[in-house]
């Protein structure tokens, strides 16, 4: 019994310490990849972080984040759009800075006036405003959108610097936009549970004089569960410096970015997602 007793506390001791950069998604929030199952390492960066997005605490996403490129590899939500505000605010992640910093996004103010963090530090890890600033025929692209949510503290949630890359402004505000948009109200046509993973390739230019990589090429999957019986899948990919998008079966993005990242066969969801 007291056994049990000690058990329960040493539970309740690790979940208070349960913090948004966390060790797996298998372990900490599974809930945004079907069967719980996340992408396999044939993505995972030099230097990573896994992060569980936590907003007003709750998590609402997870992101693959790359310290190193300083954008993240993939954001992986649940998809669930509706009418809505845009936010405006900018947030970012106290947690890739260190564990003792706050679990939930913050904005970079609050950080340098309430924790006295500078921006230095705060930047070492990840992107800050600053670097998005003065683009030219590149905006902030999001890998999950803030459309794909249906409500403000969800969309507000998307809204971290963690979620976002150097996009194509045509890309984004054109080809991009109509999958984001359209193609997926078509697809998700008697979805009961949309599981989407968003992504970006490293590619060879940067932004903010070599801190923040921008993309090659930016990429979707989606895996629907109808019911019991029925699951369907599709994926797009496009070249960051185009305006196209191309429809692909989750198979031939799977080969694709296999060849793209080189780091081995690439899988995104579990096995029962089928491939065709």
């Amino acid at each position: 019994m007291l056994w049990l007793l000690l058990l329960q506390v040493l539970a309740s001791c690790l979940w208070l310490g349960h913090s948004e950069v966390v060790t797996s998604f298998e372990t900490s929030c599974p809930q945004f990849f079907f069967r719980e199952t996340p992408p396999n390492e044939g993505l995972e960066p030099q230097n990573p972080a896994w992060i569980c997005q936590r907003y007003k605490n709750q998590y609402y996403f997870a992101t693959l984040y790359d310290r190193k490129m300083r954008i993240p590899v993939y954001s992986a939500y649940i998809y669930q759009p509706g009418p809505g505000k845009r936010p405006k605010t900018w947030l970012v992640e106290p947690q890739l800075i260190g564990p003792t910093y706050p679990k939930t996004m913050e904005k970079e103010w609050t950080l340098l006036n309430r924790y006295n963090v500078s921006l230095e530090k705060i930047s070492q890890s990840q992107a800050i405003l600053h670097d998005y600033k003065n683009l030219t025929g590149l905006n902030r692209g999001h890998l999950n959108p803030n459309g794909h949510h249906d409500d403000y503290s969800s969309r507000m949630a998307t809204f971290t610097l963690t979620n976002i890359v150097p996009q194509d402004e045509k890309l984004n505000g054109g080809a991009w936009n109509n999958y984001e948009q359209q193609t997926m109200i078509r697809k998700t046509q008697g979805c009961t549970t949309t599981y989407v993973i968003v992504g970006a390739v490293p590619g060879n230019n940067y932004i903010a004089k070599g801190r923040v990589n921008k993309p090659s090429h930016l990429w979707s999957a989606a895996c629907c569960v109808v019911d019991n019986n029925y699951i369907k899948a599709w994926a797009v990919i496009a070249e960051n410096d185009k305006n196209q998008v191309q429809l692909l079966t989750l198979g031939e993005l799977e080969d694709t970015l296999t060849e793209l990242y080189g780091r081995g066969q690439v899988s995104l969801f579990d096995s029962d997602c089928p491939r065709e």
